[in-house]
């Protein structure tokens, strides 16, 4: 079982890279973050072979599962969300939960959108907490928008203190690991990977990336994985006439 994640920074920007990377990887479950696009208007004709589960708004944010099977259950949203925004996504398929999750930015520590933050994560852990049990099959993907540790930023721990990088940030991660999730890229390696890389400065040339696309799963999907892996080729322009997103996608083989 294939499932992707990947921030595509909006997806009518990036139509055929996405039908390019179905193509190419064949995944049964693609979660998309930042589509950027509603409902209504989800371009439904670019992707006829899968079935499409969408939770967007207007020109910001926006979440969506594009599957070969049709989930079992879907739930928009969560309770107790301090936002009015489209960024959980979660879907049943037979007993595994997939939650498809675009969190909050945060912008820098001294903001109120920082606040936002840590009311986000506490809400959404209390909603996991509530529906699930940690022997229960569940699967988190999506862009956290924080590096779980300082081999996960190309700046190390220099970066400490700057936005994806607080003590508060990777504490409120850590909250979710602690109920019984694991950060499944580092069962498969210790070594520095980035899923994100600035479209300034050359960042993806010189490899100055952060790790901030994340695939947590309790112990019963950690123990099916077979591997986790960045598909750093769609960070690259390549042939394609659309600009790549910054964000590369995150793929995850369960057996």
């Amino acid at each position: 079982m294939r499932l992707v994640s990947w921030n595509i920074n909006s997806l009518r920007a990036r139509i055929g890279r996405v039908q390019a990377f179905l193509e190419r990887h064949d995944p049964d479950i693609l979660c998309l973050q930042e589509t950027k696009v509603q409902d209504a208007g989800f371009p439904r004709l670019a992707f006829m072979e899968h079935h499409i589960t969408p939770y967007g708004q207007p020109t910001y944010n926006g979440v969506a599962v594009l599957s070969k099977e049709k989930p079992d259950e879907v739930l928009r949203g969560f309770p107790g969300d301090p936002t009015d925004h489209a960024r959980v996504l979660a879907a049943r398929f037979g007993d595994l939960w997939v939650y498809n999750l675009y969190v909050v930015n945060g912008k820098h520590a001294e903001d109120p959108a920082f606040l936002q933050k840590r009311e986000w994560m506490a809400a959404l852990q209390d909603t996991i907490a509530d529906r699930h049990d940690p022997t229960d099959d569940v699967l988190l993907l999506g862009d956290f928008n924080i590096t779980p540790t300082d081999l996960d930023s190309h700046g190390g721990a220099d970066m400490a203190g700057q936005i994806h990088h607080t003590a508060d940030e990777r504490a409120w991660l850590q909250r979710k690991l602690d109920w019984g999730l694991t950060d499944l890229h580092r069962q498969v390696t210790d070594e520095q990977v980035f899923t994100w890389w600035d479209y300034r400065n050359l960042g993806f040339q010189k490899n100055e990336g952060l790790r901030i696309d994340l695939a947590l799963g309790t112990a019963s999907v950690a123990d099916r994985l077979g591997d986790v892996w960045v598909d750093r080729e769609e960070r690259k322009v390549g042939d394609h006439a659309e600009k790549p997103s910054d964000h590369a996608p995150l793929v995850v083989d369960l057996s």
